[in-house]
């Protein structure tokens, strides 16, 4: 494997103890990276780091401090913040299994793939993939990363394993202050029946290479446009501003206008369309009543429910 690992040590489970190696499951590249100009001169702008009345100063007298008070920090050093890591630096020990569905999807953070560290771990990760999958269930533990200590789950991904950072319970706002102010209520049952049909219509396999980022796409055109303009100024093009339904009709209209395909009348229309096609030989029966002289007075009505 090309990449460098992400993390080596073990997954523990009781007593027994599997090397593994973990990657970075995801990857920044699509996105578009800037960098500060000085526009005078068109040279890139550069920080210093500096000390008010000192000035600039080099990075080997930097160290971390922790401010106790304003002006006041405690001094640390690299060595000191190490010797007080946990035993999960190197070792990711399951305490506990719990069904997926039991952790709310907003605590999860970042994906890593996980693998064997070499062929004489392989008996023992395969064991433990397989078991995870028969039983539905994913391994929690704890496991030191990136400086600080992470809440993680372990499930099964195809032929290896996925680990996936948590957020702690204090890093998750509670949604009930964001949704306090929505109104406790049934919706129209007429426009839920509408929208579940939109959503079945609209239901399909999901392929992640279905979708990209529309704005670095963008971003990528606006900066060909720019090189091939020479630096000159590249005006945008306006977009009409959505509109926007304002009651209930809107929402009825809006959806059955989603739900009918184009050039393709919804169910009523299409049931209209015959009736109103019978309406000229209703007339001339009518009208042949009429001529043998037989009353003719009820072919009215039956004209005006047909338009009804």
């Amino acid at each position: 494997m090309a990449a460098r690992p992400y993390w080596k040590g073990q997954i523990r489970l009781a007593l027994v103890s599997i090397p593994v190696e973990i990657y970075s499951a995801t990857k920044s590249g699509a996105t578009v990276a800037f960098n500060q100009i000085h526009e005078p001169t068109g040279q890139r702008v550069k920080y210093e780091k500096v000390v008010p009345g000192v000035g600039p100063v080099d990075a080997n007298e930097i160290v971390k401090g922790f401010q106790y008070e304003k002006g006041s920090y405690v001094l640390l050093d690299d060595d000191e913040i190490e010797a007080v890591k946990l035993e999960s630096k190197k070792t990711l020990e399951l305490t506990q299994f719990v069904d997926a569905h039991e952790i709310d999807m907003i605590y999860f953070e970042k994906p890593y793939y996980v693998v064997p560290a070499d062929d004489l771990a392989e008996e023992a990760f395969v064991v433990l993939r397989e078991a995870l999958r028969r039983t539905r269930k994913v391994g929690l533990g704890q496991l030191a990363l990136r400086g600080r200590e992470y809440v993680v789950t372990l499930k099964p991904c195809g032929k290896g394993m996925v680990l996936e950072t948590l957020r702690y319970a204090d890093e998750v706002n509670k949604a009930a202050s964001y949704f306090r102010e929505i109104e406790d209520r049934d919706p129209d049952e007429e426009l839920l029946d509408l929208a579940e049909t939109l959503i079945e219509k609209k239901t399909a396999a999901f392929h992640p290479t279905d979708f990209h980022d529309r704005y670095v796409d963008a971003l990528h055109d606006l900066i060909e446009r720019k090189m091939k303009a020479k630096g000159g100024k590249i005006k945008p093009e306006e977009e009409p501003a959505p509109t926007r339904g304002t009651n209930v009709i809107d929402l009825m209209a809006a959806l059955k206008k989603s739900i009918e395909r184009p050039g393709q009348a919804s169910g009523k229309d299409a049931a209209a369309k015959p009736a109103a096609a019978k309406k000229p030989a209703a007339a001339k029966k009518g009208a042949a009543k009429a001529a043998s002289g037989k009353p003719a007075a009820k072919a009215a009505p039956k004209r005006r429910a047909a338009r009804g």
